[in-house]
This record gives C-alpha cells, sequence and structure tokens, in this order.
C-alpha cells in the first residue's frame, strides 16, 4: 500500500477536514473538525500497530504545525528572564504527565487557553519512559493533540526530564551507558523535545575529599553530553539543556 493510501486510511477520522497531498503534505481544511476528532487519531498513535503509530504521530505533528502548535525550546525565553527582559511575577511549571497525558496536557491547554499563557513545559523522565512504555514521538504526539483539541496556539515546551545515567549500568560499561543518553537525546530531539535535563549526578562520589573531586565524573560527563546534544541542535534553535548536581532527597544542596 503506497504511504499516502496508509496516511488516508489513518486519517479516515479527520474526514475532509484536512488535505493529504504528495511528499506526504498536510494542509488543513476545518481547525473544528480537526480538534473535535483528534482523540481518535491520538487512539492510534498510542495502540495501534507499529506503523499505524508512526503515521498516526506523524499526522498530529503535522496538524499541529498547521495550527500553530509548534514544539520549541525556552531556551531564549530563559536566557530573556535571567537578563531581566520580562516580568518576574510568574513562574514556569514543568509537568511530568505519565498516564492519560492526552486527557491530563487538555486540562493543561483548557487553562492556558483561558489565562492567555505559554510558558509551561510538559516533561516526562528517562525512567517514566521505561514503565509507561511511551517512546518520544508518542509523548509528543498526545501533547500536541492536547493542544489541537484546545485551540491553544503558541510553543510547545517539550522536555526530556533526567535523562540519568545508571550508575550500576555505568559501573559496567560507562562508555555504552553514556552512548545510552546521547541515543535518547538523538530519538527525542528528533520527536521534538527541544528541552532536555542531561542528569550525570547519580556518578557524584561523596567518598572523595574535595567537591571538585566528588563532582568530577558528574561535570566531564555532563560536559560531554552538552557536546554531542549541542550538535543536535536544529537550524535556528538552541536546545535547552539543563544538569544536576546530586539526588533530590538526599541532602540538600550548598552554594559550593
Amino acid at each position: 500500500m503506497a504511504l499516502i493510501d496508509e496516511l488516508l486510511r489513518v486519517a479516515k477520522p479527520l474526514g475532509d477536514s484536512i488535505r493529504i497531498g504528495k511528499g506526504p503534505v498536510v494542509s488543513v481544511r476545518d481547525s473544528k473538525v480537526v480538534a473535535d476528532n483528534i482523540d481518535k487519531i491520538v487512539r492510534t498513535a498510542a495502540v495501534g500497530n507499529p506503523r499505524e503509530k508512526a503515521l498516526a504521530q506523524w499526522l498530529i505533528r503535522a496538524c499541529a504545525l498547521e495550527m500553530g502548535a509548534i514544539p520549541a525550546s525556552i531556551h531564549d525565553f530563559y536566557l530573556a528572564r535571567g537578563q531581566g527582559k520580562t516580568p518576574d511575577d510568574f513562574t514556569v511549571p514543568a509537568i511530568n504527565l505519565r498516564a492519560l497525558p492526552f486527557n491530563a496536557a487538555r486540562t493543561v491547554f483548557k487553562s492556558a487557553v483561558a489565562s492567555d499563557s505559554c510558558a509551561l513545559i510538559f516533561e516526562i523522565a528517562r525512567s517514566e519512559m521505561g514503565y509507561t512504555d511511551q517512546r518520544p514521538a508518542e509523548y509528543t504526539a498526545n501533547i500536541l493533540a492536547a493542544a489541537i483539541a484546545e485551540g491553544y496556539a503558541g510553543p510547545v515546551f517539550i522536555q526530556g526530564d533526567h535523562f540519568q545515567v545508571s550508575a550500576s549500568k555505568y559501573a559496567k560499561d560507562p562508555d555504552s551507558e553514556i552512548e545510552a543518553i546521547l541515543e535518547l537525546s538523538r530519538e527525542s530531539v528528533a520527536a521534538g523535545f527541544f528541552n532536555i535535563d542531561i542528569d550525570t549526578s547519580t556518578l557524584v562520589d561523596l567518598s572523595r575529599e574535595t567537591i571538585r573531586e566528588q563532582q568530577e565524573l558528574n561535570y566531564s560527563h555532563c560536559a560531554e553530553l552538552v557536546t554531542g546534544i549541542r550538535n543536535l541542535d536544529p537550524e535556528g534553535v538552541t536546545i535547552s539543556l539543563g544538569g544536576e548536581i546530586g539526588e533530590v532527597g538526599g541532602v540538600n544542596s550548598t552554594e559550593p
């Protein structure tokens, strides 16, 4: 079956509200019909067979771009905030949606539309991808479909949260574990994750004498991963990168 025919079959619930042309290229004819029926495409994107899932995920992203819901990096916004170029009377919530992400994200976007807000992040951690069986492209499809359903147009900040190095796997094969984080980053950027939290803090060794020595593996591998991910920056986009200095919930961080 030709790719266009496969896409048309997956897109059938949207009827004549979209047009799929050569390329393939998607154009939206009736945004309300798309918004009212995008949940049916989400179902396929989550539980269809592998081929159907991939096509549905692509279709959702294509419709979202047409309707103005654009995966984006929050990097420039954070720089402006740090330079005092934005108001300081708001926060930027980062929301980990693990179960029913489409439904939960719809609630978030509904509030965002009502309050004319866009400074919010949807994120999922490496560990959460594992136990919820959600790869980056599926997560992005859920979030962008929710934006479509609620009529949200603007930047959509999707983040890979705690792309964390496993200390036990690192102990057995350091190079393979670092490469696993890079490979996940490649997959995530391709899926529209333009914000990534690098977490090599599991390698901190508190048995060493100085803070510099304790953090050495952390900061050196974090820098290595930053270099690798910087090579993934799409044209015109600077991926927003974060790092970690220690495990949450252990001891309080200090200024040093």
